[in-house]
């Protein structure tokens, strides 16, 4: 896109009158970020590095790896016989100008060839310029739009500047293999803990950070690699909230095996209104234990607000329930060891669905005006539960554990089925006595 704004202006200004990569980081690229690779072919061994060919004598054909034996170096196998090999890898090429930092992307290619020397070709596909505040703007050249690879780069385009959302973009994510070592580096990074190690991070998000970021330069100055990744890769702002918490495990040097299942475990602190200050609360010895234990003393906590509130519920549908079905109450008849009663309260309701793991409470089976609810039962123990249809004055389900049938269900249907006489009586009687 062309540049509107005055910082986009100066940043092409300042784009054309850097330097080109210099042929010394070129050959360094080559020696550095390519693999050395080496192939079984047709019976012969190809070094794809120096062009060296041999029969191979010990070499084993399941190898990874293996040395050359001209010019001794380790070489990764690939068996197979195409005849060119191509391989691309980044590097980048860090520098300043002016008051900004610069973070040079080059796509390298590697060409090979069986019996050939490999050839090399590096273009700079974009550069991140970073300002004294840690802003980024982005400069690249422009991509194919209809490849399925994001980076299938047009190596002919110039590079132009790219909008701020560009940061969104898995181009700009794109992680450099090496980064060259002579680095150039303006004070102020110094200053923030800055020693030349990005710690496989990307070049721009960490310079970025460090310049506008005090967490990450704390995290830097105190050595703790794995919170500073963890604290750019995830992007995660549980960090600042428990910057307190973050502290003190630094001031002990307090090593996180997990660091989500760590902030959840803050979480439950703050939830049990402890004191995420106390090192001996906030670094545990053993993180999942703790974890799983403020865990399941939550949740016994949740159950326990949830019954009450339950019960509460209950209170108010057994009133209503009563005043409907209250003349079906008492109604039993047994057989076989095998004893069918109808459910007289809402409780009842709950032990029949936890005991026999179906939804009879959950979907609040006792509000429904034409429905009667049996349980069945041996021993005192529900085995089914039986819906009857008043209307129809007939049996519309009956279900035991999670809704399959129990081995006494033949039996519990033909004993239902000779009693379902009794419950049209109950309602003439009800029926005679308001009357």
């Amino acid at each position: 896109m062309k540049p509107h704004t005055a910082i986009e202006k100066q940043i092409v200004a300042l784009s054309e009158s850097l330097a080109p990569i210099t042929p010394e980081i070129h050959t360094w690229a080559e020696k550095t970020i390519f693999l050395k690779w080496g192939v079984l072919s047709r019976g012969k061994f190809h070094c794809l590095d120096c062009g060296h060919a041999c029969k191979p004598e010990s070499l084993k054909q399941s190898a990874k790896f293996t040395v050359c034996s001209d010019c001794k170096r380790k070489l990764k196998m690939h068996v197979c016989n195409q005849l060119h090999f191509k391989e691309i890898e980044y590097s980048a090429v860090v520098t300043c100008l002016s008051d900004f930092k610069i973070v040079r992307i080059v796509c390298s290619t590697k060409q090979m060839k069986k019996c050939c020397l490999p050839t090399y070709s590096h273009t700079e596909v974009m550069q991140h310029w970073i300002n004294p505040k840690g802003e980024v703007r982005t400069m690249s050249i422009s991509t194919n739009v209809f490849s399925h690879a994001y980076d299938a780069w047009q190596y002919y385009s110039p590079l132009e500047i790219r909008p701020k959302d560009f940061q969104n973009s898995p181009k700009y994510r794109i992680n450099p293999y090496r980064v060259y070592p002579r680095l150039k580096v303006l004070n102020v990074l110094k200053r923030n803990g800055f020693k030349r190690g990005f710690y496989e991070l990307l070049p721009q998000v960490l310079l970025s950070s460090l310049l506008k970021d005090t967490c990450t330069e704390t995290f830097l100055k105190s050595g703790q690699v794995s919170w500073l990744r963890y604290y750019l890769e995830s992007g995660d702002q549980h960090i600042k909230r428990n910057w307190q918490a973050v502290k003190i495990c630094l001031k002990n040097n307090y090593a996180v095996s997990d660091f989500e299942i760590w902030e959840d475990y803050i979480e439950l602190l703050r939830w049990f209104k402890k004191d995420i200050t106390s090192a001996m609360l906030v670094c545990p010895v053993d993180l999942n234990l703790e974890h799983d234990r403020l865990v399941e003393k939550k949740q016994q906590l949740q159950r326990k607000k949830h019954l009450k509130k339950m019960r509460l519920e209950i209170q108010q549908a057994q009133e209503v329930y009563a005043k409907e079905k209250k003349q079906f109450f008492g109604l039993c008849f047994s057989e076989a060891g095998i004893t069918i009663s109808v459910l007289e309260n809402v409780g009842e309701f709950m032990t029949e669905g936890d005991s026999l793991r179906h939804c009879v409470f959950t979907n609040e089976y006792f509000k429904k005006k034409d429905s009667l609810l049996f349980s069945a039962r041996i021993d005192n123990k529900p085995v089914e539960t039986i819906e009857v249809s008043l209307s129809k004055m007939e049996i519309a389900q009956c279900r035991g554990m999670k809704n399959n049938k129990s081995s006494h269900h033949k039996i519990i249907m033909e004993l239902m089925q000779k009693n379902l006489y009794q419950i049209p009586s109950r309602m003439k009687k009800q029926k005679r006595e308001k009357a």
